[in-house]
């Protein structure tokens, strides 16, 4: 049982240095020992769960209450997925110039999506977090992004963007555009804004419910990272 929110997010970081920082992905990736084909793999998968995210917040605000202070917090973050309405600046444009800088040559179709198919492991992730929304409650649905996601994703981010930056990886300089606005500037605000409504439930059965959903969700994503590692393995 928790005491306070400080003591709740404390135990998040312990999980997420536990399944992400010293997970089977990051660990490979920080040593240099994928091939680009590999990255080039996941590189093309994340693309999927990065267009797939806006669909995450959309159901997030599917369950809040018609109350301003719940759903613009996730509609703020939405509106950054879209880049503020300015043609060519939404996230999915942006993932692009870190995609072309590592697979040049891939061939995007009329709606800019790659030949190869979404993998199970990335459709999962997507689904699970989706299908948690239907049956959440406001509380449990703003702890999910919060906890279960925003206030990691930038920590995570930025360790795959040090993690790029391996001279393994950089025979033509990677363009991390994405990854380093998002470790620095977009995931922390979406954290807050997110933080900003949960720091008001301090009763430690809601702490409790919060550290719950947060560890589920984070887990799932974890999970994500780990079973694209293997699928990358198949990738010379």
């Amino acid at each position: 049982m928790f005491h306070s929110y400080a003591d709740l997010e404390t135990a998040l970081d312990d999980l997420v240095d536990e399944e992400f920082i010293n997970g089977v992905f990051l660990r490979t990736l920080r040593s240099g020992q994928y091939t680009i084909p590999q990255l080039q793999y996941f590189a093309v998968q994340y693309s999927y769960y990065s267009r797939h995210f806006p669909r995450v917040l959309g159901a997030a605000i599917s369950a809040m209450p018609p109350l301003d202070t719940w759903w613009v917090p996730l509609a703020d973050n939405l509106w950054d997925e879209a880049g503020h309405g300015v043609p060519g600046k939404s996230h999915e444009q942006l993932y692009k110039t870190f995609l072309f800088s590592i697979h040049p040559h891939i061939q995007l179709d009329e709606r800019g999506m790659p030949p190869k198919p979404m993998s199970s492991a990335v459709a999962n992730a997507i689904q699970y977090f989706i299908d948690f929304f239907h049956r959440a409650t406001p509380l449990e649905a703003m702890a999910a992004v919060g906890l279960g996601s925003e206030m990691f994703a930038g920590t995570v981010m930025g360790e795959i963007a040090n993690g790029l930056r391996h001279p393994n990886y950089n025979e033509q300089p990677l363009n991390l555009l994405f990854w380093d606005v998002h470790a620095d500037e977009h995931e922390p605000r979406h954290y807050q804004l997110c933080k900003d409504i949960l720091v008001q439930y301090s009763a430690p059965e809601d702490l409790d419910i919060m550290y719950n959903v947060g560890a589920k969700i984070a887990r799932s994503e974890a999970q994500m990272y780990a079973q694209l590692h293997e699928e990358m393995l198949g990738h010379i």
